[in-house]
């Protein structure tokens, strides 16, 4: 007999926040001086770069297995592969075609296996979760798993510690996992601030999945956030979102482009995944004090720490 595990709630980004202690890094929030009334959630400072860090250290660490298999477009990858050097874990890393072949390679200089298979990202993971069944590795995919959701909350936990008068917080939404644990992050908050996902307009598969009330599987996608064009909704985060999120939009890949140069103006050398939610703060001329996260990316060079 199977007994279902119970709801994902907001003790159990706690409860990641308590275990990951150590293994990630408490990230600021940055005032960039172009872009008044909104906060940077500086994720691209985490180690390996990215928020993906997060949730991968919660897997790994909840699963403690000998051997870890996992599908990725490159900042996930990097983070499981990262943290197997750490603690004596072998990893192998599945890449579909088109993948960025830089992170590729930094996976590989990690010390992970990188295989590399054609098709789009539904094919990659479908792949990566029958190499762990024949191999007898733990899977631990991008997005789709309770630790990977409630490590990525963290974010939340720590942007809502910050700015108790928030009123709005940009999420990237690629895999879900990160929109999925702020939302669980916001559970049981006083005046909790709107949770606004942004997806890329080319592959928005929360939005359409939301609209039609089941999820909904998207052709390969192009965009210049290569980091979030999956083409399913994870079976995780999909009610996780249907339930709290306040709303979904899309952005161009011009609207990105943009965005990321803004933030490099001011020093945040984000990558396109990584500038999607400010991209989305500046398409909807919000009113109010918000923060956009800035998921992945390089280090920055004159956004200073914000102090209050």
């Amino acid at each position: 007999m199977t007994v279902e595990a119970p709801p994902l709630g907001a003790a159990d980004v706690l409860t990641a926040a308590r275990r990951t202690a150590g293994r990630i890094r408490h990230t600021p929030l940055l005032v960039a001086e172009g872009l008044p009334g909104i906060l940077l959630k500086a994720e691209h400072l985490q180690h390996g770069g990215s928020f993906k860090t997060r949730g991968a250290a919660n897997a790994m660490l909840d699963l403690a297995a000998d051997h870890v298999v996992t599908g990725s477009s490159g900042n996930h990858g990097i983070a499981v592969a990262r943290l197997g050097a750490e603690l004596g874990v072998e990893v192998t890393v599945v890449v579909a075609g088109g993948a960025a072949a830089g992170k590729a390679a930094t996976i590989g200089r990690l010390g992970a296996r990188v295989i590399e298979v054609a098709g789009g990202v539904a094919h990659r993971d479908r792949y990566a979760r029958e190499h762990a069944a024949r191999t007898g590795a733990a899977f631990v995919p991008s997005s789709d798993h309770r630790s990977v959701v409630a490590g990525a909350g963290t974010v939340g936990l720590e942007v809502f510690d910050a700015v108790p008068d928030l009123d709005v917080i940009f999420v990237p939404t690629g895999g879900g996992g990160l929109l999925a644990g702020v939302c669980l992050a916001a559970e049981g908050l006083r005046g909790a601030p709107r949770i606004v996902g942004v997806e890329p307009a080319t592959a928005r598969r929360y939005a359409r999945s939301l609209a039609a009330g089941c999820p909904v599987e998207l052709p390969p996608s192009r965009t210049v956030a290569d980091g979030l064009r999956g083409q399913r909704p994870g079976e995780i985060p999909l009610p996780i979102i249907q339930r709290r999120v306040d709303e979904l939009i899309e952005v161009t890949d011009d609207e990105i482009l943009a965005a990321m140069e803004l933030l490099r103006r001011d020093g945040v050398e984000a990558e396109p995944s990584g500038s999607v939610a400010l991209a989305g703060a500046l398409r909807t001329r919000f009113t109010g004090r918000a923060v956009a996260i800035v998921s992945g990316g390089n280090t920055p060079r004159r956004c200073r720490a914000d102090v209050r």
